[in-house]
């Protein structure tokens, strides 16, 4: 929880149209993330990975392949003024070294790296620590969604040499042939896939010399603007995360922050979250792991996380994660 980064609403919303075809209640894949309908209405808004994470959670659990999907769907026009920077540029090479500076804007959870090897190029990413219990799910839309991006900045699919994966093989690794058309290899030390280097050079339908410079400008300074919120809201939650024992609410963390509390409260608004979002998160993510250490008693739980009754964690919890913390226990 401490590595939450801030990231997009472009996963959450594609995941919620896959599964609307499907007549999937929006509120269910949502459920224990603290995004509403609401926040789905503003482009600009921001969200954490552990919220994203958890409304992914929610949609492997009702359909384990669902990254595959959604990683074909993921084209280069998701992603916004980066998008548009990625299709101006001259070459596919030109386009993917662009890509991989902003790793912010491509939100990505991964170490991305284009490493090129002899006669192959490799796009690889690797150093994902984030839900082991998400690695095949994050690898599978990471490495799919790179691949349909390479192919839309082409305007014709990038023939593909061999790819590899971390997780061990799913057992639905046969759906892997209609995005990787090549020799699969699992368990391995990253994820990455190869192409010929050739592919590098190759110009793109879509350059344009002045409009790549004027989108690569702006995607530098949505970058700075980015990574500013996102180190700010890293301070409120190690603050938070602190004190859960003793939340010193808006105005005591506002005093911490050295500003006043009308700043603070429009700050997080412009982040699309509030205190208590914040904080209850923090505490969800603490109860899950105090209740998998299966001696500590439940009212103990609940005064380290600042509850001064049992009960109104057993209610808080409740609505967090749909079931109470004895059932999570099991």
């Amino acid at each position: 929880m401490l590595h939450s980064h801030l990231t997009t609403l472009n996963a959450v919303s594609l995941t919620l149209k896959v599964f609307a075809q499907h007549g999937v209640d929006p509120q269910h894949l949502l459920a224990g993330s603290g995004i509403s309908a609401a926040d789905l209405g503003h482009a600009d808004a921001r969200i954490t990975t552990q919220q994203e994470l958890q409304v992914c959670a929610n949609a492997v659990a009702l359909r384990e392949d669902i990254g595959l999907e959604l990683g074909r769907r993921m084209h280069v026009s998701c992603y916004g003024m980066l998008g548009y920077a990625l299709l101006s540029s001259a070459t596919l090479g030109d386009a993917l070294r662009l890509a991989l500076q902003f790793p912010a804007l491509l939100g990505t959870m991964f170490h991305l790296r284009l490493v090129e090897h002899g006669e192959h190029a490799w796009l690889s990413a690797s150093e994902h620590h984030e839900a082991p219990g998400l690695a095949a799910f994050n690898a599978e839309f990471c490495m799919v969604s790179l691949k349909v991006i390479c192919d839309d900045l082409l305007g014709q699919p990038l023939a593909l040499l061999a790819a590899r994966f971390a997780h061990p093989r799913p057992g639905y690794h046969a759906l892997y042939a209609d995005a990787f058309a090549c020799p699969l290899e699992f368990q391995a030390a990253d994820n990455a896939f190869a192409f010929d280097r050739a592919w590098l050079d190759a110009p793109l339908p879509l350059a344009d010399a002045i409009t790549h410079q004027a989108m690569d400008e702006r995607c530098r300074r949505l970058n700075l603007e980015f990574t500013g919120r996102q180190a700010w809201l890293g301070r409120i939650r190690q603050l938070l995360q602190q004190q859960l024992s003793a939340a010193p609410g808006l105005d005591g963390l506002a005093r911490q922050m050295n500003c006043s509390s009308r700043t603070l409260r429009r700050h997080l608004q412009a982040l699309g979250c509030s205190y208590q979002q914040l904080l209850d998160e923090l505490r969800f993510e603490q109860a899950k792991q105090l209740l998998n250490q299966a001696h500590l008693p439940i009212h103990q739980i609940a005064e380290t996380l600042g509850f001064s009754e049992t009960a109104s964690f057993r209610h808080a919890f409740q609505r967090w994660c749909g079931v109470g913390p004895r059932q999570y226990r099991g």
